[in-house]
Parts: structure tokens; C-alpha cells; sequence
């Protein structure tokens, strides 16, 4: 090999080189900024009983610079903020080019009331912490925002589920303080028909269980794993989806054995209040003075909201600015659960976005 054939094969080496830095550079550059946790403490909180409550904790967790659009990110019951980062949902929403990027946005992702690291009975009250409700939940996350982080106005909320219900309370409650609402895998009308009863289903199996003990319980009951599962099953899924993965007598006892195997990771008396707050929902009231941009994302196959009763399309003519995405069923989607995955919307909530009113 001559020198020049040596001298040209260095310089594509190192053309090649400089190359593979530049682009883990960029990689790098374009991961999403990591989360910070923080907590805000009310000296009093009074709850929609009368009730009140020293210190209440709102644990939260954060993406983003402060000096960019706020966004309220809303779980769903039994779920944490931290959920809400997974790489179904977060992980297609938060991330660079995404719509709700990272670096663009500032995003709030707060633990209700009674979950995560947020106050809740296990801390010590058990049976006897307040009772608190969705509206509650939403007050204290008003206050979160207003008195802790000195925020006055939100660019979005968006929730899921128990979120998605959360969403359409703070477009009543607080008109005009968010430029769009994305309520999800929810609707607007007062906690009945299935929807309920299984939900109360889900807290008598508990407190009938002898060893609930009233909430004065040294192990978990038994009832819990049992009730939990049975729900879910019952609930969450997808009727195309379980036939899919469970089509067969064999297959269907075997996820049901490797549910009721997996470790019980939840409080009795955590669990009854989260279930029970949903009890007087009812964000049908508030929705006239709701005059913001609506996009609420269903699904066909949704078990606790069925469209089929046309409940949420009736509700929704009320909100002259709402617009209703329903996903399609399929053995991809899975039921109450499908929301949980944002492959399902990205386009159409981008859209939605870049669609807002701007400031």
C-alpha cells in the first residue's frame, strides 16, 4: 500500500470516527431531561366533609425547565406519578420531537391524595384519615400549583382514567386556567351503572373480609389479592385482547395463576379510600363553563366507559369546543387500559396541540 492509499484510509478513518462521536453526541443531547421530585406541604387542608387535615404532603415529580409551558399530567387510581414515565406513555410523549416534549415543556406530574408519596391512611391514621373525594383531589392540586410552585396558568392537563375524570373536574372547577383539557379513558358523567358497582364491589370484598378488622389489620387481608385481580380481570383488559392471550382453558389459568402469585404490594386501607373517592363524581354540572379546546380519547373497548351507551358522546354536546377520539377495539388495545398507551394518539394529540390558541 502506498503512503497516499495509507493516508486516505487514515483520513476515512478518522472522517468515520468523528462521524460515530458527532451522533452519540446528538443522542445524547436529545435524551429527555431526567425527573426531579419535590413535595408540597399545606399547613391545613380542609376536605369537601368539613374535615381537616395538618400538613398534607403533594408529592410530585418534574421534566423540564420552570420557564417553559406548564403541563398537568394526571394518573389513575392505584397508579403513582411515576406511571406516567413509563415507555408506553411518557416514554412516547416527553421525549424529544414528541408532543409533549421535555425540553419545550415544563411537566407536572403530581401523587394524589392517599398515593405514592403523597399523605395517605397508611402514614398512620388508617381508618380514620379524612375521606376525601376527586374534588379533593383536584383542589389540592390547585393549590400545588398556585400556592407551592407559583404557577397561574397551564398550557394542558391531561389524565388517565381517574385522571382523565380529575381533567374534566378542573375544566369546571377552574375554568380558563388551562389552554386545553385531555381527559382520557373517562367521561364526564356521575359514577353509576358497572362502572360503580364494581368499584364498590371492589371495597365490601375488603371490609367484609373479618380480617380488615375495621382497618386495624397487622397483616394484609386476604381479600385484597383476591379482590384486586377478580376487578382488573373483570375491568381492564380487552375482550379481544384476553381472547388473544387466553384463548385456551390451559392459557386463561395460567394468567390468572401468575396473577394471583405476583406479591401484593398495596395497603388495605389505601386501597379502600382510592376506590371509594370516585363515589360522587360528577363533573356533568360544570361542563357549560367549560370554553377551552376538549380532546377526549376513549377507547371501543373500554370495560368501566362503554360507548355503547352514548353517555359521554350526550355529555360531550354540552362542550361546544370537545371533540371526542374513540380507538378503535382490537387484540392490540386493551380495554380500560388501551389510554395507557400513547402509540394509540400521538398523532392526534399532537395535532391538538400545535391547534391551541396560543398566548
Amino acid at each position: 500500500m502506498t503512503l497516499t492509499s495509507r493516508l486516505r484510509q487514515a483520513a476515512r478513518f478518522l472522517l468515520t470516527s468523528a462521524s460515530l462521536l458527532l451522533c452519540v453526541a446528538s443522542l445524547h443531547a436529545a435524551e429527555p431531561p431526567k425527573p426531579v421530585e419535590g413535595s408540597w406541604v399545606a399547613p391545613r387542608f380542609h376536605f369537601h366533609t368539613g374535615q381537616t387535615l395538618e400538613n398534607l404532603r403533594l408529592h410530585y415529580i418534574t421534566l423540564g425547565d420552570r420557564s417553559n409551558p406548564a403541563v398537568l399530567v394526571l394518573h389513575g387510581t392505584y397508579q403513582s406519578a411515576g406511571a406516567m414515565l413509563s415507555k408506553d406513555f411518557g416514554g412516547q410523549l416527553f421525549g424529544p420531537g414528541q408532543p409533549l416534549d421535555a425540553s419545550k415543556y415544563f411537566i407536572i406530574i403530581p401523587d394524589g391524595i392517599g398515593v405514592g408519596k403523597s399523605t395517605k391512611p397508611s402514614d398512620g391514621l388508617r381508618a380514620a384519615f379524612p375521606q376525601y373525594n376527586y374534588a379533593d383531589m383536584v383542589l389540592a392540586q390547585y393549590r400545588m400549583l398556585t400556592e407551592g410552585m407559583s404557577i397561574q396558568h397551564l398550557r394542558l392537563i391531561i389524565g388517565n382514567s381517574m385522571g382523565g375524570m380529575q381533567t374534566w373536574l378542573w375544566g369546571g372547577s377552574y375554568p380558563g386556567f388551562a389552554d386545553g383539557l385531555v381527559p382520557m379513558a373517562s367521561q364526564p358523567t356521575e359514577m353509576a351503572s358497572r362502572n360503580w358497582m364494581m368499584r364498590r364491589m371492589l371495597v365490601e370484598s375488603i371490609r367484609q373480609d373479618p380480617a380488615w378488622n375495621n382497618g386495624n389489620y397487622t397483616t394484609q387481608p386476604p381479600s385484597l389479592r383476591l379482590a384486586n385481580n377478580m376487578f382488573v380481570f373483570a375491568t381492564n383488559g380487552g375482550t379481544l385482547a384476553y381472547q388473544a392471550m387466553a384463548g385456551t382453558h390451559a392459557q386463561a389459568d395460567k394468567l390468572v395463576d401468575e396473577r394471583l402469585a405476583a406479591p401484593v404490594t398495596a395497603d388495605a386501607n389505601d386501597f379502600i379510600y382510592q376506590w371509594g373517592s370516585s363515589a360522587d363524581y360528577n363533573a356533568a354540572p360544570g361542563l357549560s363553563k367549560i370554553k377551552v379546546p376538549v380532546l377526549a380519547i376513549n377507547s371501543a373497548d373500554d370495560e368501566r366507559n362503554p360507548p355503547e351507551t352514548g353517555v359521554a358522546q350526550a355529555a360531550l354536546k354540552e362542550v361546544p369546543s370537545a371533540q371526542l377520539l374513540l380507538i378503535p377495539a382490537s387484540t392490540e388495545t386493551r380495554g380500560h387500559g388501551t389510554t395507557g398507551m400513547a402509540r394509540f394518539y400521538v398523532r392526534e394529540l399532537a395535532h391538538f396541540i400545535q391547534s391551541l390558541p396560543q398566548r
